[in-house]
């Protein structure tokens, strides 16, 4: 619980990129509100890898770790609870939570990540982050050299397929549809053995998430170990949207190369704002983005 109402900054989601942002704060003396609603994207991941000291940690001790640290930062408060609506004042902002509590601050930083819209594929939700995956670098090494889907079409599918082709000679790729491949594509795909199947997916077979087959929509059963998914998304929170902050073609918050968005005054970092989904990269944002909000306060206080 917050102990006052009036902060230098507000960050909204409390996650690796807030965590890294309120540190960053923290050390420079800013009075800081984290505002999260334990809800990160990644909560049913076991490991989290790609992370230079703490490649194979389980992705909620490192959040509990950063939290403990971060907080012994004095200026620093942490509030559970959900952020649901913002409104720009004379003096900042001031952030409103599901339960009727109001927050002011001089700078808001946005790190509310995304919220993955799972397909209607019986058996997929509970495979997500365990065994049907979305990144090489973050769990391609864990599954080298097993039998590998890649559920994607297009430059997509054919982008996947040439970084797992490194960790594995057995992909089959799952258009959903009609291939769109170009005729250079599908000789290199053929090249390394890769087939492609344009069925759909009617479920997906596992134990405790581990996938054991996917069923096409004809009935056949292919056996794969995992899957790389590409699904949609949408920004876990509006309240930055509500505020005016542009989203790119994308979906993704756009900012500028100091984390600023196109709002005067909100800084945004992690995963809402980059296709480079890891939790080294929203630690690396929401530091800077942090950094950066601090520099703006100091500009205008000096």
């Amino acid at each position: 619980m917050a102990d006052n109402k009036n902060f230098d900054i507000i960050i909204i989601g409390g996650s690796y990129s807030g965590l890294s942002s309120a540190m960053a704060l923290g050390r420079s003396m800013r009075s800081v509100l984290i505002i999260d609603s334990g809800l990160p994207c990644n909560r049913q991941t076991p490991h989290s890898h790609n992370f230079i000291t703490q490649d194979g940690q389980k992705p909620s001790i490192i959040a509990e770790n950063a939290k403990a640290q971060v907080l012994k930062y004095n200026t620093v408060q942490f509030y559970d609870g959900l952020a649901i609506s913002g409104v720009k004042t004379a003096n900042g902002f001031t952030i409103t939570t599901q339960t009727g509590e109001e927050f002011n601050a001089k700078k808001l930083i946005v790190a509310t990540g995304v919220k993955d819209i799972m397909p209607d594929i019986q058996g997929f939700s509970e495979c997500w982050g365990i065994s049907v995956i979305h990144c090489p670098y973050c769990h391609g090494y864990e599954f080298r050299n097993q039998k590998t889907g890649i559920m994607a079409n297009g430059e997509r599918a054919f982008h996947l397929a040439s970084l797992v082709n490194n960790l594995t000679d057995k992909i089959t790729i799952l258009t959903s549809g009609t291939a769109e491949f170009n005729t250079e594509q599908m000789a290199k795909l053929n090249k390394h053995n890769i087939q492609v199947i344009d069925q759909k997916i009617r479920v997906i077979e596992h134990k405790d998430g581990i996938i054991q087959n996917v069923i096409l929509k004809d009935g056949s059963k292919i056996s794969l170990d995992a899957m790389y998914a590409s699904v949609a998304f949408q920004q876990h929170s509006d309240i930055p949207m509500n505020l005016g902050c542009e989203l790119t073609e994308q979906g993704y918050i756009k900012v500028d190369n100091f984390q600023k968005t196109t709002i005067e005054g909100i800084f945004a970092c992690g995963d809402s704002t980059s296709m480079m989904r890891s939790v080294a990269n929203a630690v690396a944002t929401g530091n800077f983005a942090g950094a950066m909000a601090n520099a703006t306060l100091t500009e205008k206080e000096f």
